[in-house]
């Protein structure tokens, strides 16, 4: 069954590395803050098992307070940095239901939600993590790479995942802008949402706000999940 990417804007544009044979799971993988679905596809090309979809959408053109309201690709604006700095909310509540639309679609068209794996890195990664934990399908997995979990006071009640989620965490140990203690508290705060084993989290000795040595860890938890839940 063919579906039309026109009824969902967010994957009418998407970068979509299709499978080589025939596609049995997908990974909607989000981008950072100021980057674009180009930026990840490239580096997820070279990891892709024949069976697996990428898409990794783009976000919207919108003001940032951060950067002096200057307009760039975002999937919800940011006011700071801190652990008490003011959250877009109605931002990331849109921008997770954007994400989900594509769950949807590819639901529609074959391919099964427990199938289905989000990922992102800092924003993007930020963004996975609060659609998949709010997503009302039980999702394949999470890899969330340098990031934090928006909205974190409103968990566990906002949950609707499984407790059987798994989440992979990736967070460089020198990362200053999004610092590797974010993700720890973050790995805390995800323990009282999904069962304690679930829950995977790397850090990386010297790592600033980089994904490349977390590329490995990637695949691992790709083949591990996927093949666990094959047909």
């Amino acid at each position: 069954m063919c579906g039309n990417n026109m009824s969902v804007p967010l994957l009418a544009e998407a970068v979509t590395l299709s499978g080589t044979e025939k596609e049995t799971a997908a990974v909607i993988f989000l981008h950072g803050l100021g980057d674009s679905g180009h930026g990840w596809a490239d580096t997820l090309t070279g990891i892709q098992p024949p069976y697996i979809k990428f898409i990794c959408p783009h976000a919207p053109q919108m003001p940032v307070t951060l950067n002096m309201r200057m307009t760039m690709p975002a999937w919800f604006d940011l006011m700071g940095l801190s652990a008490d700095s003011p959250e877009d909310e109605s931002g990331i509540k849109k921008a997770a239901d954007s994400i989900k639309a594509i769950i949807e679609h590819e639901a529609k068209n074959g391919i099964p939600p427990h199938r289905i794996i989000l990922g992102g890195f800092s924003q993007g990664g930020a963004l996975a993590l609060y659609t998949a934990l709010t997503c009302q399908h039980n999702l394949a997995g999470v890899v969330a790479l340098s990031c934090w979990l928006p909205l974190h006071r409103t968990f566990p009640s906002a949950s609707n995942a499984s407790k059987n989620l798994p989440i992979l965490q990736c967070h460089g140990e020198m990362d200053a802008m999004i610092p590797c203690h974010f993700g720890a508290m973050t790995a805390e705060k995800l323990k009282i949402i999904v069962d304690t084993h679930m829950i995977s989290f790397k850090t990386y000795p010297g790592l600033s706000h980089s994904s490349c040595p977390q590329v490995k860890a990637i695949i691992i938890f790709l083949i591990r999940i996927l093949l666990s839940t094959a047909n």
